[in-house]
């Protein structure tokens, strides 16, 4: 990763591209025989090939001038605040005694803004058939409004279209300023918390079918790339992937969705669905849709827990409440099957999910409660030698694992209690009967029979 100080540096160049931009406009607006600004200057920047996040973004996009422009001003006002006045007040006392340049004012920082008629200003001058050509810098079809790296906020009511001001994307400022995104926190805006685990591949134990289907998601996951741009099967395609875990409580299902993003270096946000779903008609639609708007193109995880709450199935209208809520699962798979990311909905029942997500799912996986094969590796796994306690032996194990069923959460809060009980009786080993006195407390907690 590039450091802060090469950044810094990079940025630095641009906007002073940026001011030598503005300087030539305003120049050609208040003396005689000047040029209109040379944009092609800009080129010499973006050939050198340094590694910042603001020029990585223009060449993968292949951005004109005239976009690289737009961008900067956007860009401009969170890094130096004082770029435009400085340069403005050259020529004029005021910002309000030439309209043209646009702009507007900050509530808080009092600042110079950008608004789009100041990029078209700085584009166009006063040449209203160029000025008609850059509008589509603006446009829903463009790559600045597609992949919503900035926009024209709405203008108040009655005033120009292009008086408002000039926005960027809080990721991409991220970005361009500390050289990656940053995580965001969760909160209203963004109802979901980031995960992770210290445990790796080897650690995971699962059956072979279902760690057989996990490595199509790994696969996945590191092709999808290739497959969509290069193969070309974005025609053919629905962007994204969509998969269902499902099967019995503490059989692995958050973890492996922890651990596929370990291998694969990709965040994993699990939603707070307590967060999403709202009892006010549309709330939780926009809780959604902020979601999935601040996750697009992040190549994240979002994965949904105990999703039956907004997943369930659709019933029978019988009421206003019925409706609604129909409305919501027919929103949320709208949303979904147009995301371009990986999304994993967990469930304890299958039969819970409302079938109009299952058939839209490229993998349904199941996640049995272990066998005894399965159960002895967990033991195994967990009773490290870094406990400082002696363990019982292999055998032992064994048999303990052939006899109780367990799931991995159940057997985890055994050797939890295990450990604690020898600390406090100042014990040097887990013994049989203690694991055994340990699996009775979990098989009364679910209220099985022990024996």
């Amino acid at each position: 990763m590039i450091s802060p100080e090469n950044n810094a540096l990079a940025v630095n160049q641009y906007l002073k591209f940026l001011s030598d931009v503005l300087r030539q406009r305003l120049r050609q607006y208040f003396e005689q025989g000047q040029q209109p600004p040379k944009l092609g200057d800009i080129q010499k920047l973006v050939s050198v090939k340094d590694d910042s996040e603001l020029s990585i973004f223009i060449r993968e996009n292949r951005l004109s001038p005239e976009e690289i422009v737009v961008v900067l001003l956007a860009l401009a006002p969170h890094v130096r605040l004082d770029l435009f006045d400085s340069l403005i007040n050259q020529h004029l006392s005021e910002a309000g005694d030439f309209p043209q340049i646009g702009g507007t004012r900050g509530k808080q920082s009092r600042c110079f803004l950008p608004t789009g008629e100041t990029a078209l200003f700085i584009l166009a001058g006063d040449n209203l058939h160029r000025r008609f050509e850059l509008l589509k810098l603006f446009g829903s079809e463009h790559l600045f409004a597609r992949k919503k790296i900035l926009w024209l906020e709405e203008p108040e009511p009655g005033e120009p279209l292009f008086s408002a001001k000039i926005v960027m994307a809080r990721d991409y400022l991220e970005r361009f300023i500390h050289g990656r995104f940053l995580r965001p926190q969760m909160s209203m805006d963004f109802p979901a918390e980031y995960i992770s685990t210290e445990l790796n591949d080897d650690e995971l134990i699962l059956a072979k079918a279902t760690a057989n289907q996990l490595l199509e998601l790994e696969n996945w996951i590191r092709w999808q790339k290739v497959i969509m741009r290069e193969w070309e099967m974005q025609r053919w395609l629905k962007p994204g992937y969509r998969v269902l875990f499902h099967g019995p409580p503490g059989t692995g299902k958050t973890l492996a969705a922890l651990v596929l993003g370990k291998k694969t270096n990709k965040d994993v946000f699990r939603i707070d669905l307590s967060m999403v779903v709202s009892k006010f008609i549309g709330e939780t639609e926009k809780n959604l849709s902020q979601l999935f708007e601040r996750a697009e193109n992040k190549d994240w995880i979002l994965f949904f827990d105990e999703a039956d709450s907004l997943f369930g199935k659709r019933t029978n209208i019988r009421d206003a409440h019925d409706k609604y809520a129909n409305q919501e699962v027919a929103y949320l798979l709208q949303r979904i099957e147009n995301h371009d990311g990986l999304v994993i909905l967990a469930s304890n029942y299958r039969s819970n999910i409302d079938e109009a997500f299952i058939r839209r799912f490229q993998s349904v996986i199941y996640f049995p409660l272990p066998g005894p094969d399965e159960r002895l590796a967990i033991w195994q796994k967990a009773l490290l030698p870094g406990q400082q306690l002696d363990i019982p032996s292999i055998n032992e194990l064994r048999l303990i694992a052939k006899k109780y069923e367990l799931s991995g959460a159940n057997i985890v809060n055994v050797i939890q209690f295990c450990c604690l009980d020898a600390l406090v009786n100042n014990a040097t080993a887990i013994t049989a009967d203690s694991l055994k006195a340990g699996i009775e407390r979990e098989f009364q907690k679910e209220g099985k029979v022990f024996n």
